[in-house]
């Protein structure tokens, strides 16, 4: 990888690290809803800024119903369950959850579509649930009914993100990944708008809330992806995946710089445990799997 390409790497995992940040500062004050409906819409107007002027505009009136849906599973369900657990867990946690997704993108694949499931990913998988145990076992929460709710919320995110990365293999082969950016944050603004004007609060927030949706929409969402597929188009996908393996430690940074998140032994562990799981399940790939998942991942979103 060029010196360039991985400026871009760690610069997008510091934007999608950050996102969790982000989350936890707005999600408290305006509700999961409101905060995820005020990203996508943002972000996608920004990027329908962008694909005009650049004169690449996406085919909406043909894909419309896969932007729906793949705006559904690849943004509005897994964004508002991310910041329902971000308010109960913290940042820290919430990311090292999420990078699970692989995980359950092998298993949904499997499934799915038949995407062969050998050995070494079955034990990534028993890895990566071990990992999340030992996270949540020697958490510095408080593992009470709240806690275990945003667990669960944080990993059927994670799930609905699988179901994404398979549906967007099925669905979308040969639309330019930038069109899929575009048509899914559409989509889910179509889907989230509406409940974010009905549940708007009645008081103007802060200055810091502010910031912090503009720094999710514009940094974490739109910013994000076009570094990403500069990343894809200058190192290819394969060398681009690898940013899963950063955005949580850049989460955990900046929820404790910025929010004096608590840490401990634990959070390590657990988090070395599930990205040595990641490791195994994304390292399983005959020549023809491997081009599959590039195409999955020029096609959808990793990280939050």
């Amino acid at each position: 990888m060029k010196t360039i390409d991985l400026i871009y790497l760690f610069v997008l995992a510091a934007l999608w690290g950050a996102s969790y940040l982000f989350m936890r500062i707005a999600g408290p004050v305006l509700g999961s809803i409101v905060t995820m409906a005020l990203r996508v819409s943002i972000a996608a107007a920004t990027l329908w800024l962008y694909v005009y002027l650049a004169r690449k505009q996406p085919d909406w009136r043909r894909h419309w119903k896969q932007f729906l849906i793949l705006g559904a599973l690849n943004n509005a369900i897994p964004f508002v369950l991310i910041t329902n657990a971000v308010i109960d867990l913290n940042a820290s946690m919430a990311a090292i959850l999420n990078a699970t997704t692989p995980l359950f993108t092998a298993v949904v694949a499997a499934l799915w579509v038949k995407e062969a499931f050998g050995m070494r990913k079955g034990v990534g998988v028993l890895l990566g649930i071990t990992g999340v145990t030992i996270l949540m076992g020697w958490s510095p929460l408080p593992l009470n009914q709240r806690v275990i709710l945003a667990t669960l919320q944080a990993i059927i995110a994670a799930v609905s993100y699988g179901f994404a990365a398979v549906y967007a293999r099925t669905r979308f082969q040969g639309i330019a990944p930038l069109h899929t950016a575009v048509g899914q944050l559409s989509g889910s603004s179509l889907l989230l708008v509406p409940l974010g004007v009905a549940s708007a609060p009645a008081q103007w927030p802060g200055a810091h809330v502010v910031i912090a949706i503009l720094g999710l929409a514009l940094l974490s969402t739109a910013l994000a992806y076009l570094i990403y597929f500069r990343l894809i188009a200058s190192a290819g996908a394969t060398q681009a995946a690898t940013v899963t393996f950063l955005i949580p430690f850049f989460s955990v940074l900046w929820g404790r710089v910025f929010l004096n998140e608590p840490l401990n032994i634990g959070m390590f562990a657990g988090l070395g445990v599930i990205l040595v799981s990641v490791w195994l399940v994304l390292g399983v790939q005959t020549p023809n799997i491997k081009k599959t998942r590039a195409e999955v991942l020029e096609q959808v979103e990793r990280g939050s």
